[in-house]
C-alpha cells in the first residue's frame, strides 16, 4: 500500500481505462482551499483538473484526476488530501494528451490555438507504411483510418485558472499530441523518480505554449484577451500560480537547447494589469529545481524558491570498477514485504547521483529584486507557509536510503522555520520506512499529515498511529489527532483533538467551533464524520455521519469550501436572513436513475437539510463547480450566493454558467463547439441489467450515428471496462455516474471505434464481491465471467451486437482481465486486446491492485486469477500492447513479454507491440497512432472479418503440431525480428 510521503514521490499512474474525457474544457479555481492563493496550476494536457473535488474536501493540492471531468464529485462528506499550497508537475498517463479537446475556447483565442497548438505531423524518419499488412517485426509506426484520426488530432482547448478573486480567468494554452522525440530524452531512474538531469526536472513534463488573460465582467462574460509577453518565443512554460492578492502571477520558462536537449528551469513573474513578464532573478546563473518542491508565494510580493545550488559542480561519474559487490543483509531477521517498486537505486553511485539533482537552495526572492538564501543545501520535498506567513514548516529527506522503496519512504526530517529562514525547533525526524505492512490501512510510524490549521494564523495539526501502522494490530485508539501552537508557550504539550478507532482520514476546519474529522478502514468500508468543537473544551465529539464508503445511495455531499483573507480555505458558512446558519453540502446525488447532483444548506445541530439547488433529471446532467462568493471573510449570505455549474446532456457537449441568488438567475459564460462533430448524433443509453447471482449490473451503450437496428442489423461490438471490488452486493448493484452525462472521447477511447461502425459497451460493472470474511478475489473467476455473461448476453437479446463479433479489451487492471476472459470464457468474446497489464501474479508476491494476502497466503488465489498459468487455455485472437519503460508498480514490461511466450509456446493467435520510451500510460502522437492502427487492425481482421474462429478452431486442433520439433516456435520467431529501438516492437504468432 503506497503512503501519502510515497506518492509524491513515485506517481502511480492512472488507470486509464476510464474514459479521458475530451469533450470537456480543463479548469483549475484557483486558489485552492485551506491555504494560500499561490497554488501551482498544472495539467497534463488533456488531464480535467477536478477543482471542485478538491474544494469539497478541502485539498490544499490540485488534484489530476482522469475522471469525472470539471464536476461536483462530492462522495461522502471527506477530508482532503495532504494540504498543499501548490503542485509539482506530474508526467504524463495514457490518453491524456488529447483529452478534454476543443476547437475553441472564445473568439479571442480560437486564432491562437489554431495557431499555436496546431496538429504536429510525425517526425522525420516515422515509417508510415500504409499498405503493409502489418505482420513483419519492424513496421515502422503507422496511421489510423482518417476518421480515427481527425478526433485525436482535435487541437486542444486551453486550461483555466480563475485568479483568487474570482474575477480573472487565464488561458493556458497547450499544444497538440507531443512528439516522441520528447520522450527520447534520457533520464535518469532513481528512487522511484524520473529525472530529466537536463533541466533537473521530473522528466517527460507536459507545459504550456502561451498564457493569456481574461477580465470575468459583472454580467458573466469574458473581457478581451491581454497576452502576457516578454518571455522567450518558442518557451515551454510550468507552474503558473497566482499571487495572493491576484496581481501577479508567477510561472517558469524553459526553452530547449541544441541536441534536443531540455533547457533549465527559469523563474518568471508577470504583471496581471499589463500582461508584462519579466525574471524574477536577475542573475541569470539561478535555475530552479523542480524534482520534488518548485516555489511557493508567502506573501504578495516574496517568494520562495526552491533553486539549483549555485556551487553544485558536475555530476557525479560512475566508477569503472566498482568498489564491491552490492549487498543487501537481513540478519536481524525483520519482516520486510513491500510491492513491486520501479526505479529504485540500485547502488551507491545512483544514490549520490539521487543527491545531486535532488538537493536544492532554498532562496527568498522579492519582486523588486531582493534574494537572499535560507538554510543549507537539503533534499526538500515541501515548503509550506504558515497562514500568517511568519513561520515555513520544511520537509526534507535525507540518508540512509533504501534500494528496495521508493525516496517517499526514505527517512524524513520536518522542521518549523521563520520564514526568513531561523531555525526554530525540529517537529519529527522519521527513520526509514522499508516496513510498512501491505495490509491495507497500513502507515507509517510517528507523525504523518502535519499541516497548518486553516483557521488560524499558525497552529500545527497532525496525527500519531497507536498500532504501529499495522492495520492487522487490533487497538483503540488507532489514531491520534493533536494540535499545538508554531513556538509553545511555557513547554505547554501538544493538544489532543480526537481518538479515533479507524485510519484516520483527514479533517475539514472551518472555526474554532466547527471542524469535521474523518476516518475510514478498507476492510470493512467503513467511513465515519466526527463533528468537533475544536477550541470549546466542553463540547464533546459527536458522529455525524457513519456509512458505508462503497455506498453511494447514502452519500450526503462534502462541504464546500470558501477563501480567508488569510488566503486559506475553510468550510463555508451560508446565514439565512432569519439569522441561521447553515454548511454547504455538495453531492453527487447517486440513485437507481443515475446520478442527480445537489446543494444542500445542512444544519450540523439537528441534521435538517434544504435543498437549495438540484441538476435537471430529464434531459441535462448538471454539477456544482465551485462557490464563487467568497471575497469577503466570514458567513455568506444565501441572498449574494454565487456558484458555477457546469451543464451537458447526451448529445450537447458541456458549457458553464454562473448562478447567483436569490433570484437563481443563470449566465451562460462559454459557448464550446462540439468536439467531434462527426459524432453529434451518436446514440449513448445507461443500460441496467442482472448478473445469474441477482447482481444489478450497469453500462453506458453507445451506438454510431445513424444507426438503424431493424436495418442494418447487429455490428461488432467492443466491451471496454475495468474490474472492481466491493464488499455488499448491494453496494455492488448501485448505479454510478448519469445516463445524461456527455460522451467524452480519449486519445485511445474506446468510443473512438464509434466511427468505424462498432457498437461499444463502455464500463461494464464487473464487480468481484467478498462480503463478510470472504475475500473478493477468492471467486475472481468465477464473478468476471458471470459479469460477462450477462453483458453479452444483454447487447445480443437487444440486438445491437453480433454474438460472434464481440471484442473485449483493457487497460492494466482491464487488460489483466482481458486475458482472464479470454482464457477463462472463450465462448463469448471473438478476439481480445490488453494494454500494459500484469498476466503473472506470481511476480507481484506481495500484493496487487486491492489484494493485500501475499503469495504465500493465498497461492491458489494468484495462480487461479494469473492468466499466465492458463495460457495453454486461450484460444483467441489476443493483441498486447506495453510501454517499453512501464514504471507503475506491478506492471513491468516483462510482463507482457513473457506472457506472449507463454501464448506462442502454446501456438496461440497473438501480437505484442512494445512502445519505445512509453510508459503506463501513452504519451507521444507516433505511439498513440500506432496503437490505434494496431487496435484497428485487430479488430477489422479479427472482429468485424470474423477471422478469429477459424483461426482458434485451426489452433485448436493442431497445438501440437504447432509445436512440433520440425522447428515450429523457433522458425517462426525468426519471421518476426525486434523492431529497432525507435520502432514499435510488432511480434505475431
Amino acid at each position: 500500500m503506497m503512503t501519502r510521503d510515497e506518492k509524491i514521490c513515485h506517481r502511480e499512474s492512472a488507470k486509464d481505462t476510464k474514459v479521458k474525457e475530451k469533450s470537456r474544457i480543463s479548469f483549475i479555481l484557483s486558489p485552492l482551499p485551506q491555504h494560500k492563493a499561490a497554488y501551482k496550476t498544472e495539467a497534463r494536457p488533456g488531464k480535467i483538473m477536478s477543482s471542485i473535488s478538491i474544494l469539497h474536501r478541502a485539498c490544499l493540492r490540485l488534484a489530476l484526476l482522469p475522471l469525472p471531468p470539471l464536476r461536483a464529485r462530492a462522495t461522502a462528506l471527506r477530508p482532503p488530501p495532504p494540504p498543499r499550497r501548490h503542485l509539482h508537475l506530474p508526467r504524463r498517463s495514457a490518453m491524456s494528451s488529447a483529452a478534454s479537446r476543443l476547437s475553441h475556447i472564445a473568439t479571442a483565442t480560437a486564432g491562437a490555438a489554431a495557431a499555436g497548438e496546431s496538429n504536429e505531423p510525425p517526425p522525420a524518419g516515422s515509417a508510415v507504411a500504409q499498405e503493409d499488412d502489418g505482420l513483419s517485426g519492424d513496421i515502422g509506426y503507422r496511421l489510423p483510418p482518417k476518421e480515427i484520426q481527425d478526433i485525436v488530432d482535435a487541437p486542444p482547448l486551453p486550461v483555466l485558472s480563475f485568479s483568487p478573486n474570482k474575477d480573472k480567468i487565464l488561458f493556458l494554452k497547450r499544444r497538440a499530441l507531443p512528439p516522441l522525440l520528447d520522450l527520447a530524452k534520457p533520464e535518469e531512474k532513481l528512487a522511484g523518480l524520473r529525472i530529466d538531469a537536463d533541466s533537473n526536472t521530473r522528466s517527460r513534463m507536459s507545459f504550456y505554449t502561451g498564457i493569456s488573460i481574461h477580465k470575468l465582467l459583472d454580467d458573466g462574460t469574458l473581457g478581451p484577451e491581454k497576452e502576457v509577453h516578454g518571455y522567450p518565443v518558442g518557451a515551454r512554460i510550468n507552474f503558473v500560480s497566482w499571487s495572493q492578492d491576484g496581481r501577479h502571477i508567477s510561472f517558469t520558462v524553459r526553452v530547449d537547447e541544441e541536441d534536443n536537449k531540455s533547457g533549465k528551469l527559469r523563474v518568471w513573474i508577470a504583471d496581471v494589469e499589463s500582461g508584462e513578464a519579466m525574471p524574477l532573478f536577475k542573475s541569470p546563473e539561478i535555475y530552479l529545481n523542480a524534482i520534488f518542491d518548485s516555489f511557493v508565494w508567502v506573501n504578495n510580493s516574496t517568494l520562495l524558491v526552491c533553486t539549483i545550488p549555485v556551487t553544485r559542480g558536475a555530476p557525479p561519474q560512475k566508477p569503472s570498477v566498482p568498489s564491491g559487490p552490492k549487498i543487501q543483509s537481513n540478519e536481524t531477521k525483520n519482516v520486510v514485504q513491500v510491492r513491486t517498486f520501479q526505479d529504485l537505486l540500485k547502488d551507491e553511485y545512483d544514490a549520490d547521483l539521487f543527491d545531486y539533482y535532488a538537493t536544492s537552495q532554498l532562496m527568498l526572492a522579492s519582486l523588486d529584486g531582493t534574494v537572499k538564501p535560507i538554510g543549507r543545501p537539503a533534499v526538500y520535498t515541501s515548503i509550506d507557509p504558515s497562514p500568517d506567513d511568519k513561520y515555513l514548516m520544511v520537509s526534507s529527506i535525507h540518508r540512509p536510503y533504501s534500494y528496495i522503496v521508493p525516496c517517499g519512504r526514505f527517512p524524513k526530517k520536518v522542521e518549523l522555520w521563520t520564514v526568513d529562514g531561523k531555525f526554530i525547533r525540529e517537529l519529527c525526524d522519521l527513520p526509514l520506512a522499508e516496513d510498512i505492512p501491505i495490509t491495507m490501512s497500513s502507515v507509517r510510524k510517528g507523525k504523518r499529515s502535519i499541516y497548518w490549521r486553516p483557521d488560524k494564523p499558525s497552529t500545527l495539526y497532525w496525527v500519531e498511529t497507536q498500532d504501529g501502522g499495522d492495520a492487522k494490530v487490533e487497538v483503540s485508539p488507532r489514531d491520534i489527532v493533536y494540535m499545538e501552537n508554531a513556538e509553545p508557550i511555557n513547554g505547554e504539550q501538544p493538544e489532543i483533538l480526537h481518538k479515533l478507532d479507524l485510519r484516520y482520514a483527514g479533517t475539514s476546519w472551518c472555526d474554532e467551533s466547527l471542524a469535521l474529522v474523518y476516518e475510514s478502514w478498507y476492510k470493512t468500508r467503513k467511513t465515519r464524520t466526527w463533528v468537533l468543537s475544536p477550541d470549546e473544551k466542553d463540547v464533546s465529539p459527536r458522529i455525524l455521519f457513519d456509512r458505508s464508503s462503497e455506498d453511494v445511495y447514502s452519500d450526503p455531499g462534502s462541504p464546500m469550501m470558501r477563501r480567508t483573507d488569510m488566503g486559506t480555505y475553510v468550510i463555508a458558512k451560508i446565514k439565512k436572513q432569519d439569522g441561521s446558519t447553515y454548511v454547504l453540502l455538495n453531492g453527487t446525488g447517486a440513485t437507481p436513475e443515475g446520478n442527480v447532483p445537489f446543494l444542500d444548506l445542512f444544519d450540523i445541530n439537528t441534521g435538517s437539510k434544504e435543498r437549495i439547488w438540484e441538476s435537471d433529471k430529464e434531459k441535462y446532467y448538471e454539477s456544482v463547480v465551485a462557490l464563487m462568493s467568497d471575497k469577503t471573510d466570514g458567513e455568506l449570505s444565501l441572498d449574494q450566493l454565487k456558484i458555477l455549474t457546469s451543464k451537458e446532456s447526451k448529445t450537447e457537449n458541456t458549457q458553464y454558467y454562473l448562478q447567483t441568488w436569490p433570484e437563481k438567475k443563470q449566465v451562460k459564460i462559454t459557448n464550446f463547439p462540439h468536439p467531434y462533430p462527426q459524432l453529434a448524433s451518436l446514440y449513448k443509453e445507461m443500460i441496467r441489467y442482472q448478473r445469474k447471482d441477482g447482481v444489478q449490473l450497469t453500462a453506458n451503450l453507445y451506438l454510431p450515428p445513424g444507426y438503424d437496428p431493424s436495418k442494418d442489423g447487429p455490428l461488432p461490438c467492443l466491451v471496454w471496462s475495468y474490474p472492481g471490488e466491493f464488499k455488499s452486493k448491494d453496494a455492488a448493484g448501485q448505479v454510478r455516474g448519469s445516463p445524461n452525462e456527455f460522451p467524452g472521447i480519449g486519445a485511445t477511447s474506446p468510443l473512438l471505434w464509434l466511427a468505424r461502425g462498432f457498437a461499444i459497451l463502455s464500463g461494464p460493472t464487473i464487480p468481484i464481491i467478498g462480503e463478510g470474511d470472504e475475500e473478493a478475489n477468492d471467486r475472481y473467476v468465477e464473478q468476471l465471467v458471470a459479469s460477462a455473461e450477462a453483458a453479452v448476453e444483454e447487447v445480443v437479446k437487444r440486438g445491437v451486437a453480433h454474438p460472434d463479433k464481440i471484442a473485449v479489451g483493457g487497460h492494466s487492471y482491464g487488460a489483466f482481465m482481458t486475458a482472464n476472459l479470454l482464457a477463462h470464457a472463450s465462448h463469448l468474446f471473438c478476439c481480445g486486446i490488453a494494454r500494459s497489464g500484469a498476466y503473472n501474479r506470481t511476480l507481484t508476491p506481495f500484493g496487487f491492485q486491492n489484494e493485500d494476502r501475499t503469495l504465500w497466503e493465498a497461492t491458489s488465489t494468484y495462480v487461479e486469477m494469473s492468466p499466465f498459468m492458463s495460457a495453454n487455455k486461450i484460444k483467441k485472437p489476443i493483441l498486447l500492447i506495453h510501454g517499453e519503460q512501464d514504471n507503475n508498480s506491478g506492471t513491468l514490461t516483462m510482463q507482457s513479454d513473457r506472457f506472449f511466450n507463454a501464448l506462442k509456446g502454446h501456438g496461440a493467435l497473438s501480437r505484442l507491440v512494445i512502445l519505445p520510451f512509453e510508459s503506463h500510460g501513452y504519451s507521444a502522437r507516433e505511439s498513440i497512432m500506432h496503437v490505434l492502427w494496431e487496435t484497428d487492425r485487430w479488430l477489422q481482421n479479427y472482429c468485424v472479418n470474423g477471422a478469429s474462429k477459424a483461426d482458434s478452431d485451426s489452433v485448436a486442433d493442431s497445438e501440437n503440431k504447432t509445436l512440433s520439433a520440425s522447428g515450429g516456435s523457433a522458425a517462426r520467431e525468426d519471421l518476426s525480428p525486434e523492431g529497432s529501438s525507435y520502432l514499435p516492437r510488432s511480434l505475431l504468432w
